[in-house]
This record gives C-alpha cells, structure tokens and sequence, in this order.
C-alpha cells in the first residue's frame, strides 16, 4: 500500500481529543474486564483525564433568587364599630 502523499496534519486540541479518548477507551475496557491495568495506570489515567475533560463537581452555582408580592390592603377604617361591621362572621340565617 502506498503512503498518503497529503500527510493529515492534526492542531494540538484534536491531538488533546483523541488521546482522551484514548484513555476513556482503556478504561471503559478494564471496566468491562476486557484489559486488565494495574492501580497505578488507573490513577495516572484518571489525573490525564481531569486535566483534559472538565469536572462538573467543581462547578459552583451562584442565583440570587428575587421573589415580589404585591399586597392589596383594605382600606382605612374610621372606629372600631365600623371595622367590626366589615370584618365581622357572616351569620346565616
């Protein structure tokens, strides 16, 4: 087979992108207990994998929530006679 007279020529992000998912392949596979990897490069590959792939836990949520009510107040009231007729328990007769 011939070699390639145009050689691909990759920018650093996708070269960044397919060793991540390089190591997501390898681990995904020791997972499924088809590569068996000792603890070491596991957890050399899970620090690879944090400084590639951001981590969600790490993000902070700030909102500050704003919550208005509109109140309707009655209207004001001369004696306490007049307030007792308008508030008074409605007797059914």
């Amino acid at each position: 087979m011939a070699a390639r007279s145009v050689k691909i020529r990759h920018d650093d992000e996708t070269r960044a992108k397919i060793k991540t998912s390089q190591l997501i392949n390898r681990l995904s596979d020791h997972v499924l207990g088809k590569v068996d990897l000792k603890p070491t490069q596991v957890t050399a590959a899970l620090g690879l994998l944090r400084k590639t792939i951001p981590d969600l836990s790490a993000a902070e949520n700030k909102t500050e929530v704003v919550h208005r009510y509109v109140a309707r107040l009655p209207e004001k009231v001369g004696t306490t006679d007049e307030w007792q007729k308008q508030h008074a328990p409605q007797t059914i007769q």
